[in-house]
């Protein structure tokens, strides 16, 4: 008798969206409207998808006010740990080089790296000045074909919800109206100060890239698990240029 295994889509969860989850409720009406939908995403859709993190998302939640660290670290400790590599660190250089992330945002390039790198489908995130921005996802898309990845989809949990919500045919949540680029909140105001504060603290990806392999490699000591979803095959180096003259 064959058995039949379905994969469940993998989905990256950001650091913005485990803040949202363990702050205390809020009486601000977009700031509540997103812990609602963060806390939607993990409670009612953790069946149908494999949520992963890096060890960027580590790095920073860890960070910050140590009672609400300690809860991040709490929330997320079941979930499947990504795997640094090589390739993880060429593309985040690349999205460095090519200004689709700030240089003052190695973290973020750090992220969409990892997931984009070990064929992660879906990236959700609140981070709307570098990530989730819809005048930087085309970029950041181009620069991850150019480097032979199938580019990722960069959302919100609200985003991905109403998808499956629509395809479902299920009426999804009105959100109050607001410009996501230039809003902020306590919880925002934090994550965006510990991602400058550590790209403030490695001057160069070879810096960051060697912080997190040694944290990678003291967590795993510990006992961790880290996995690779990397897949060479699906992987199309550009052609270098060669000088024919």
């Amino acid at each position: 008798m064959l058995k039949y295994i379905t994969i469940k889509p993998r989905v990256y969860i950001e650091p913005t969206v485990v803040s949202y989850l363990v702050a205390i409720p809020s009486d601000n009406p977009i700031l509540a409207s997103r812990q609602r939908a963060s806390r939607r995403l993990w409670r009612d859709y953790a069946d149908r998808f494999e949520f992963v993190i890096s060890q960027v998302v580590l790095a920073e939640i860890q960070r910050g006010d140590a009672t609400a660290a300690q809860q991040r670290l709490e929330i997320i400790s079941a979930l499947t740990i990504l795997e640094n590599s090589p390739e993880i660190d060429m593309l985040v250089q690349k999205l460095l080089d090519s200004a689709a992330v700030p240089r003052n945002s190695r973290p973020d390039a750090q992220r969409i790296a990892v997931a984009t790198v070990h064929g992660v489908e879906y990236l959700v995130s609140w981070n709307h000045k570098h990530i989730v921005n819809e005048n930087k996802r085309e970029h950041i898309n181009r620069v991850c074909r150019e480097a032979g990845f199938q580019p990722i989809t960069l959302c919100t949990p609200t985003q991905l919800m109403e998808d499956i919500q629509m395809k479902e045919k299920e009426t999804p949540e009105k959100h109050p109206e607001f410009d996501p680029e230039t809003y902020t909140d306590p919880i925002l105001e934090e994550c965006y100060r510990i991602k400058a504060e550590i790209s403030a603290q490695f001057k160069t990806q070879e810096e960051f890239s060697a912080y997190l392999k040694a944290r990678q490699e003291e967590n795993k000591r510990n006992g961790k698990k880290y996995v690779s979803y990397y897949d060479p095959s699906k992987h199309t180096p550009p052609e270098k240029s060669g000088d024919n003259g």
